[in-house]
């Protein structure tokens, strides 16, 4: 059985950074390498968005986030890693990792950006 689990949420004053990261277990290693996996975020009383997502070596980004948060991945930890630098209040929610290959989603991670 796969899944999706999250870590490195926590709190953070605006400007700062965090790093957080997402294992796929039981998931094979060639489906995890061409899968598309990404990151999305939920604010209070706000609809889950897209935030990142990964697919190879190809990236994409929430306009929002571009040039202050990078995705990447470990394909032989079955890992992937979002760091946010530069972080805003805005920031602040549930983040969300997400395998599409197996429509699945994690528990959830809490980012607390303050002023």
């Amino acid at each position: 059985q796969v899944r999706l689990v999250e870590s490195g949420g926590g709190s953070v004053q605006a400007g700062g950074s965090l790093r957080l990261s997402c294992t796929a277990s039981g998931m094979i290693l060639s489906v995890f390498t061409s899968d598309t996996l990404g990151w999305y975020r939920q604010a209070p009383g706000n609809e889950r968005e897209l935030v990142a997502t990964i697919t190879g070596a190809s990236t994409n980004y929430q306009d929002s986030v571009k040039g202050r948060f990078t995705i990447s991945k470990e394909n032989t930890r079955r890992r992937i890693y979002l760091q946010m630098d530069s972080l805003k209040e805005e920031d602040t929610g549930v983040y969300y990792c997400y395998s599409a290959s197996h429509r699945l989603w994690g528990q959830g991670t809490q980012v607390t950006v303050s002023s």
